[in-house]
């Protein structure tokens, strides 16, 4: 059975011993770390902040739009402004329409961001009359910061104090690749056990450090790097973002037990380790993790051989407050190609009908529990299609074994449909990642006029290898059905990725200029 010591934040952040270390960064040569900001530091700064907010008559409920880089005033602020009022945290890279849109949907009561930051929110906030508070991060303690009003705002708030379990804590929009982002309210109750699963899954101890790369606007680095290892009583050292080849540095410096990463940051990390072989020898690592895209095999093995330790993939999404399913550490079994067994939520396999099919059996997987979104906001339609039964419908479609781990087999929207014949692309990927002259595979699908929609493939060579389109596809062949077999390969120096690193394959057609105008 999972503890819930606490289904809020705020008491989230008791459980840390008051003198341990919670958040911190690593240094650099031309910039050495500040100091680690401490689990009662922590706790501190979260009571000044409720209070600070509340002056300016910000409380529970009250949205906080949250533009600030990676690093650990990101993190703290997080922490710190979900203990009083719903945070709102948004890509700095955003353009300005982007920046409009989402601060008109999110309705928010304010604009959280870095003292002296250049970013256009600035002026879009201004615009629409949304009041405006500078963060100034200490120079002396990593996290710690104090909230400035350069207007003067004061205010009563209409729900003082610390906010409470059925309080949302997180409003995160979905990634709307085929339709308008939909707004995903996350409540205390659904992300304190998110932070607990992810804790019990890895076995998480106040001696763990993790060593955060993700970024802070994304569920993954939220709960699994930040709020796991605080609820924990660990630490968590924050990178001001991912940077292959500043990765052993930071990891040489903090000496983590663990970190977790999207597989392209997994994969690009790889590449570099043999170069690293006794920064790696001289380390600590316990484990590491990989979430929020399917992790291919290969790369798997590669990561463990290289670090010596299990690599532990996940299966998280936003709606689900991140973590759903998870591989086991060791002793248990752990499987390459498989998400794991439950972790957190009950899980099953819906067919069309929403009848729940016995273990083995393909669908869509489907969950329910503490973690999991009361439904998205504002929007009938899509709960409509979302909730069935009780039943929260992932969009995923996999299969069940009969000792309860996870196979996913792509998202539907992602599935191939080849004049009837449904492909997985994750099946395509996972072949062709086999070949020894291919580093990365995304297969994707390309419009066609008789079929409906053909198979293709975008490939990025391994370092100094070569094959040809045809040689590819008499690969494919061996293993794969003729209808399987990918008819465009498209060779590429990278494929396009998301803000969180992940590779995207709708729409994939249309970015490479495969689609005729």
């Amino acid at each position: 059975m999972i503890d819930y010591p606490a289904d809020t934040v705020a008491g989230l952040l008791a459980r840390g011993d008051d003198s341990a270390n919670a958040l911190g960064e690593p240094g650099s040569s031309e910039q050495p770390a500040r100091r680690w900001l401490s689990h009662g530091g922590l706790r501190t700064l979260a009571a000044r902040t409720v209070a600070d907010l509340n002056r300016m008559g910000i409380g529970r409920g009250d949205r906080v739009a949250m533009v600030l880089p990676n690093g650990p005033e990101m993190a703290a602020s997080f922490l710190a402004v979900a203990c009083g009022a719903t945070t709102a945290p948004l890509n700095p890279a955003y353009k300005p329409d982007e920046f409009d849109f989402y601060f008109a949907d999110l309705n928010a009561r304010a604009l959280v961001i870095g003292a002296g930051m250049d970013t256009p929110a600035r002026a879009i906030a201004a615009a629409r009359g949304i009041p405006i508070i500078e963060l100034v991060a200490d120079k002396n303690i990593a996290g710690r910061f104090t909230l400035a009003s350069p207007n003067g705002l004061v205010g009563t708030p209409r729900l003082p104090g610390l906010a409470q379990a059925e309080d949302i804590a997180l409003v995160l929009h979905t990634s709307g690749t085929t339709s308008r982002p939909k707004i995903a309210p996350l409540r205390h109750i659904n992300v304190t056990a998110s932070a607990y699963h992810i804790g019990h899954t890895l076995a998480l101890t106040p001696d763990d450090v993790c060593l955060n790369i993700m970024p802070l606007f994304h569920i993954h680095g939220l709960i699994a790097a930040t709020l796991a290892s605080i609820a924990a009583g660990g630490a968590v050292c924050c990178t001001p973002g991912f940077n292959a080849f500043r990765f052993f540095a930071a990891f040489d410096d903090i000496r983590p037990s663990w970190f977790t990463a999207v597989p392209t940051m997994h994969q690009a990390i790889q590449g570099l380790a043999a170069r690293n072989r006794d920064i790696i020898a001289r380390g600590r690592l316990r484990f590491i993790r990989s979430s929020s895209a399917s992790l291919p095999p290969q790369v798997m093995v590669s990561v463990e051989q290289a670090f010596g330790v299990p690599v532990i993939e996940s299966y998280g999404m936003t709606e689900a407050a991140h973590q759903m399913a998870s591989n086991p550490l060791p002793p248990a079994p752990r499987f390459a190609g498989s998400v794991g067994i439950a972790a957190g939520p009950e899980m099953a396999v819906m067919a069309e009908d929403g009848a729940i099919l016995p273990g083995g059996c393909l669908g869509e997987i489907v969950i329910r529990g503490r973690n999991v979104t009361a439904g998205y906001e504002n929007n009938p339609v899509a709960n409509a299609g979302a909730f069935t039964n009780g039943w929260f419908r992932t969009g995923d479609q996999g299969i069940i074994d009969e000792a309860g781990y996870l196979r996913l087999t792509g998202r539907l929207k992602e599935l191939i449909n080849r004049g009837g014949e449904k492909i997985s692309p994750v099946e395509v990927d996972t072949v062709l990642m086999d070949h020894p002259a291919v580093a990365q595979a995304l297969t994707f699908a390309l419009p066609h006029d008789k079929l409906g929609e053909e198979v293709a493939c975008a490939i990025v060579l391994a370092e100094g290898a070569s094959v040809t389109d045809h040689e590819l596809r008499n690969f494919a062949g061996v293993r794969l059905a003729a209808f399987k077999v990918p008819r465009r390969i498209v060779f590429l120096d990278e494929i396009p990725k998301g803000a969180t690193g992940k590779l995207m394959r709708i729409g994939l057609a249309e970015k490479l200029g495969l689609i005729p105008r």
